[in-house]
């Protein structure tokens, strides 16, 4: 039997570049979603992340509004909400109300880690480490706001009841992985920069999986650093923006994406170091032919179920050309 056509997705953090406006960068990055409905992309999701200069997508929710508006089929969702920083019921009201003017097209994933560093993390919610530790218990509460049996319930998301919003469970670490088996939810791996228990998670996942109303099998979704471009040599000029991103995560010196430079000694000595090269195990940076051959690989070790890809370079032209590419690797390799 012919196995089914592995999807494939973006993840995208709605980059702001040096010298461009934060409206350029949100009509960048709409316009970086459309052209992915066209390439046949199946999702385009937005991750939360906050106190970070070059990262637009804070307020996910809001966000995900104006490219579901701005798009027709492709599905829009959060990639993911970091559910602690948040009341459930302030989430399922939110998505309640997008999966109502967007019906069919919203996915929520949920990620238990705060998106920022421990201070701005408190500033957002002061019992944030106990909300963490209490991820599970929180997430049955959002589910039961989503129900159409909570409308006999005090306290209610009436915008949310019965309405239908995919759930799936993000994880970069072993933990999430049990839990989404547990309660059959669909798993999502973040890959593109948490590349340690990859293996190791989705054996948990799977082993562990079971079936829902929701899913009936288990579902893995996996993260990769996707640049491409029409050489090697320009492909790697293109990730030099994301390597002084990566050195300014190691520094604390966040600053806004830089645009790309020639590849130095020094910048190809920074990709070695351990931690920067275990970060970027699975980052497919090179031509159409290179990336192909990569992810090629990486789809038969993982036997994943759909590929979200990352794709962190400094101008959204570039972008849309090396997603433009990764979707017809993909249609090839089916």
């Amino acid at each position: 039997m012919k196995k089914p056509k592995i999807a494939y997705s973006i993840l995208d953090l709605a980059l702001v570049s040096q010298d461009h406006s934060l409206k350029q960068t949100y009509d960048g990055t709409l316009q970086l979603a459309q052209n992915a409905e066209a390439f046949g992309y199946k999702r385009y999701w937005l991750a939360e992340h906050h106190n970070a200069p070059n990262i637009g997508s804070s307020a996910t929710a809001v966000l995900m509004g104006y490219i579901a508006q701005g798009t027709q089929t492709i599905r829009v969702g959060s990639g993911g909400i970091m559910l602690p920083n948040h009341s459930p019921l302030i989430i399922a009201e939110q998505f309640g109300t997008l999966a109502s003017l967007y019906p069919n097209r919203i996915d929520l994933g949920l990620g238990r880690a705060p998106g920022t560093d421990r201070e701005t993390a408190h500033a957002i919610r002061s019992d944030f480490m106990q909300a963490a530790h209490s991820f599970p218990a929180e997430l049955e509460k959002l589910e039961t706001y989503f129900s159409a049996e909570n409308a006999k319930a005090k306290v209610r998301a009436t915008v949310a009841e019965g309405v239908d919003v995919p759930i799936y469970i993000l994880g970069s670490s072993t933990d999430s992985a049990h839990l989404a088996a547990k309660k059959g939810l669909p798993y999502a791996f973040a890959s593109h920069f948490a590349t340690t228990h990859l293996f190791e998670a989705i054996k948990i996942y799977r082993e562990e999986f079971q079936p829902s109303k929701e899913l009936p099998e288990p579902y893995v979704m996996a993260g990769v650093n996707v640049i491409i471009a029409d050489t090697d040599e320009e492909a790697e000029k293109l990730a030099t923006s994301l390597i002084r991103m990566i050195v300014g995560i190691f520094t604390g010196k966040r600053d806004f994406v830089q645009p790309p430079t020639a590849m130095t000694t020094d910048l190809k000595e920074i990709m070695q170091h351990p931690q920067v090269h275990q970060m970027l195990k699975y980052a497919f940076i090179g031509s159409k032919a290179t990336v192909k051959a990569q992810v090629k690989e990486f789809m038969e070790q993982t036997n994943a179920d759909e590929l979200i890809a990352v794709t962190n370079i400094y101008d959204v032209n570039d972008r849309i050309h090396s997603y433009k590419l990764f979707a017809e690797i993909m249609e090839e390799l089916h």
